[in-house]
């Protein structure tokens, strides 16, 4: 069976699970992106969602992201249609590198942005990156460089990051500067550690 080491990495859009991902990394942890996976299976997938949404969205090297995301985060009707095309092919995809990294029987991270929404993947780990409601809108429209309504419309489309903390098996609070977001990611490591001795 898949994911049998694996812990979710997750939070909400803006709370800064890049920069607990990194630290991850740096710590030489396996991590399976799915972001990284969705935009390769995106571009494989360029010519039905051309026929989906319109033949404006290809680019040379595959699709408008940006243009697709206008789309999609103001009509959740839109957005069911590209997620029944995209996220089993996104899972089939995962679960073979979980499978890989399993072999390994050493934990490793399965970075997933939409876990508890799309509720897809049987992994019982979760750790969430917190932060403050008003802290994730001020770095997302940073970020992005969106406005107010744009930035709130796209945290709008994901579950309460304060609903996520209370599933969670493991929280980083990410309300600090980045050393302190450092070393709360390498406290969280440790346990993680002692749970799958």
């Amino acid at each position: 069976m898949a994911f049998k080491y694996a812990v979710v990495l997750t939070g909400s859009i803006g709370t800064g699970k890049s920069s607990v991902a990194k630290v991850l990394a740096e710590r030489r942890f396996s991590i399976i992106d799915a972001d990284t996976v969705a935009h390769t299976i995106l571009n494989e997938q360029k010519n039905a969602i051309a026929t989906m949404f319109g033949e404006h969205l290809l680019l040379e090297h595959g699709v408008d992201r940006k243009a697709l995301g206008a789309i999609v985060f103001t009509d959740e009707k839109k957005r069911k249609m590209l997620e029944a095309l995209l996220h089993p092919l996104i899972y089939e995809h995962i679960e073979y590198q979980a499978k890989v990294l399993d072999v390994k029987q050493q934990p490793y991270f399965v970075d997933i942005p939409l876990f508890f929404e799309t509720k897809r993947y049987p992994i019982e780990k979760v750790l969430v990156v917190y932060t403050p409601k008003e802290k994730q809108l001020q770095r997302l429209m940073q970020r992005d460089n969106s406005l107010t309504d744009e930035a709130q419309q796209r945290i709008d489309t994901q579950i309460d990051i304060e609903e996520k903390v209370k599933k969670a098996s493991y929280v980083i609070d990410n309300s600090g500067t980045l050393a302190e977001l450092e070393q709360e990611t390498l406290r969280i490591i440790e346990e993680i550690q002692k749970d799958f001795k």
